[in-house]
């Protein structure tokens, strides 16, 4: 994977957010929300309620992380 969300978990801690009121709060599905646990991609428009939701930046929701060449 390219993408982790390891900067929104990290949100989470911050606020005292427990993933389930983040969920409920973002308006996003439970399978979106297993989605992002397993690094997977979502539409750019979740990413989108996810940063007004948290009033945030996208560079703390998501990461990329360089994928080895070969």
């Amino acid at each position: 994977m390219a993408i982790t969300y390891k900067p929104l978990w990290r949100q989470l801690v911050n606020k005292g957010m427990t993933k389930t009121e983040f969920r409920i709060q973002a308006e996003i599905s439970t399978s979106t929300l297993a989605k992002m646990g397993k690094d997977e991609y979502v539409a750019l428009k979740i990413i989108d309620d996810i940063c007004n939701t948290l009033d945030c930046q996208v560079s703390e929701v998501i990461e990329h992380i360089k994928e080895p060449t070969e």
